[in-house]
């Protein structure tokens, strides 16, 4: 038995040092910057060790914005975007002439690079000197004035992010759903047909519980992608997200290591812990939700 539980551990060791040394490692230390008060990189000194980081950081304006910017983006399109996939993955499971086509089309948008798509979606929003966009031209014909989504207020270019980061996440949700789906037993719906269920009460009987784990796996996942957001606003608004006052965290710990503020490794470590904190904090609420509602 003790040779075994060598050779178990003898197999794990890769995994484990790569996790230490990729992971473990990297978060201790900027743990430690955290707190290292007035820290210069160059010189690999610091004056102080306290909490002052996390205090500026907390009050810096432009780390609240990205923070607001951020919880917008997550409360907005995590659910929306898995409401969507498991109503859009339903539809695709009903069908059977042409579903692989459709399938195909949804997914095409997941090997697309989000900057190519991001282009994309600018040409479409941007209102310009010689034109107003594709989506203004659209909104002209309901008699709707134009509205500048890229340059113009805070809520139509929230709209676009979320719109933007909803259609870039759907595909995979799609996909993991549509294959859950196809994994649920057939023997149930036919047993529930027999009894003279209707559709509604068994797809929230049967399909639902069914299909829960994978729906759970995509809300985690997806919370934690939104915290992570920052290549969609860059794509969308520039990389000076400050002055568009569209900036996320992750792109506030960018800017205070190498943007136009940048150099301040300790302020973006304060940033980076925060962060890690408020992403452990919702995934353990996660978690303790699903005991009840995920049905494995």
């Amino acid at each position: 038995m003790e040779k075994q539980n060598r050779k178990a551990w003898l197999y794990l060791l890769p995994a484990l040092l790569f996790l230490l040394v990729f992971m473990v490692y990297p978060l201790v230390d900027v743990l430690i910057y955290s707190f290292e008060e007035g820290y210069n990189s160059a010189s690999q000194t610091f004056f102080g060790v306290g909490s002052y980081n996390y205090s500026y950081v907390l009050h810096d304006p432009y780390f609240l914005q990205a923070l607001k910017n951020t919880f917008l983006l997550v409360v907005i399109t995590v659910p929306v975007s898995t409401g969507l996939a498991l109503f859009i993955s339903v539809g695709l499971s009903s069908i059977k002439p042409l579903r692989n086509l459709f399938q195909t089309i949804y997914f095409l948008p997941y090997v697309t690079n989000t900057l190519a798509v991001g282009l994309v979606f600018m040409i479409l929003f941007k209102k310009t000197a010689y034109s107003d966009g594709l989506v203004n031209l659209f909104l002209h014909w309901f008699g709707s004035p134009s509205v500048d989504f890229i340059e113009g207020s805070y809520g139509a270019k929230m709209f676009v992010l979320c719109f933007y980061t909803i259609w870039v996440v759907l595909p995979f949700k799609i996909l993991v759903l549509t294959g859950a789906l196809a994994s649920v037993n057939q023997d149930y719906y036919n047993a529930a047909r027999v009894d003279g269920t209707r559709r509604g009460r068994i797809f929230y009987r049967i399909t639902l519980p069914m299909i829960s784990p994978m729906i759970f796996y995509l809300i985690i996942t997806g919370f934690i992608g939104a915290f992570k957001a920052y290549s969609d606003a860059v794509a969308l608004f520039g990389t000076n997200l400050n002055a568009a006052g569209m900036n996320t965290i992750v792109g506030y710990v960018y800017d205070m290591l190498y943007g136009d503020s940048g150099g301040y490794p300790s302020y973006a470590s304060a940033a980076a812990i925060i962060l890690f904190v408020i992403v452990l904090t919702i995934t353990c609420i996660n978690l303790l939700v699903s005991k009840k509602h995920v049905h494995y």
